[in-house]
């Protein structure tokens, strides 16, 4: 009898020990994942690959080399139209081993064998899909309400250059306290604005920033003004 590549022979002899692998592989391609001893799953593993990979070429030819082992020829129809497609861009790995810990009785350990499906790509594929359509929701909603968002960013705007050129106008009359609150509210006014423009898109947001900005400058430079000028005139 020859000698097993690796672990001890399953069976009673090698052709047992074939049956046994056939008729474990039939059973993890129709289900999915069967439970079995550890000592099994491991030699399993590879011959399930393998046949993973020949119904990843899905000739005549790899098919009726499967069929050598797996003869339930639906089983062979469901590897070579469903899990053979499944996996044909990994290169391989096709299968999972999970320990269960011992068996009541024989304390032999136990296993999950399972194939590792595309769940985990179709999640993926899942999860993607659901974050473009909640973009796409957002973004339809971001644009419904966009023209009333614009319209008071427009008017912030305005009561911001208006609070500005106001506090220039009390700079030039020397009023310090008139060009501390016109800057204030310059200040307010461009800090709404652009926290309105940073809920609409990163470009308004930019924009009216930039528009914000200089209405502080202004108002900033018109208050420093009327208060240097208050106390040359005190002076």
């Amino acid at each position: 009898m020859p000698t097993p590549t690796k672990g001890p022979r399953l069976g009673g002899g090698s052709s047992h020990e074939r049956i046994i692998l056939a008729n474990l592989a039939t059973a993890l391609f129709e289900h999915g994942h069967i439970t079995t001893t550890l000592a099994k799953a491991k030699r399993l593993r590879p011959v399930a690959e393998r046949l993973v990979t020949k119904a990843k070429r899905g000739d005549l030819h790899a098919r009726r080399q499967v069929m050598t082992v797996v003869r339930d020829k639906t089983v062979v129809h469901g590897l070579f139209t469903e899990i053979g497609p499944r996996y044909a861009n990994r290169p391989g790995g096709y299968t999972r081993i999970v320990k269960l810990g011992p068996r009541k009785g024989d304390n032999a350990p136990m296993a999950v064998i399972e194939l590792v499906e595309a769940l985990a790509e179709q999640v993926v594929a899942e999860a993607r899909g659901a974050t473009k359509r909640g973009a796409k929701e957002r973004a339809a909603k971001t644009a419904a309400a966009a023209p009333a968002r614009v319209a008071e960013i427009e008017a912030l705007e305005a009561k911001a250059e208006e609070a500005a050129e106001a506090a220039e106008d009390a700079e030039a009359e020397g009023d310090v306290e008139g060009a501390t609150l016109a800057a204030a509210e310059a200040d307010e006014a461009a800090a709404k604005a652009e926290a309105l423009a940073g809920e609409i898109g990163d470009d308004a947001s930019a924009e009216v920033a930039g528009k914000a900005i200089a209405f502080e400058e202004i108002a900033d430079e018109a208050a420093t003004a009327a208060e240097k000028a208050a106390e040359d005139d005190q002076a």
